[in-house]
């Protein structure tokens, strides 16, 4: 793990550590980014999603990148998607088992949370 992770987690409703995880990261309402220095929470700050037809399944990846994002943890995405995120150096991180923001982020920290992969992706994207 980086010294220094900004980790952003697809975000129900106003986002931040207590909010419930998106499902689907692409139509989340925003993202909850959280800045890691030494492996502790350092900082927690929301970003808006802009509406997924605006640049289809890659604006997220150039919004994120955008705000210095390093990581980020999926329930699932699409191969275009993935591949873009990786492109731009985001390690995505697969999780769909735990709904809620900070438990989450503390799975990516105990490093109980794997990289995607090809095998992870969904079908139909």
């Amino acid at each position: 793990m980086p010294e220094r992770m900004v980790l952003a987690v697809p975000s129900i409703g106003e986002g931040g550590l207590e909010a419930e995880r998106s499902a689907h990261f692409g139509h989340c309402d925003c993202f909850t980014l959280v800045d890691v220095v030494d492996g502790q929470i350092a900082d927690v700050r929301v970003v808006a999603n802009p509406p997924h037809e605006e640049g289809g399944c890659l604006r997220p990846v150039n919004l994120l990148a955008s705000h210095g994002v390093n990581a980020l943890i999926a329930a699932g995405m699409g191969a275009r998607p993935l591949a873009g995120f990786n492109d731009v150096g985001i390690t995505v991180y697969f999780e769909n088992a735990t709904p809620g923001i900070g438990d989450a982020v503390r799975l990516v920290l105990d490093g109980s949370a794997q990289a995607m992969d090809a095998r992870d992706v969904c079908g139909g994207h």
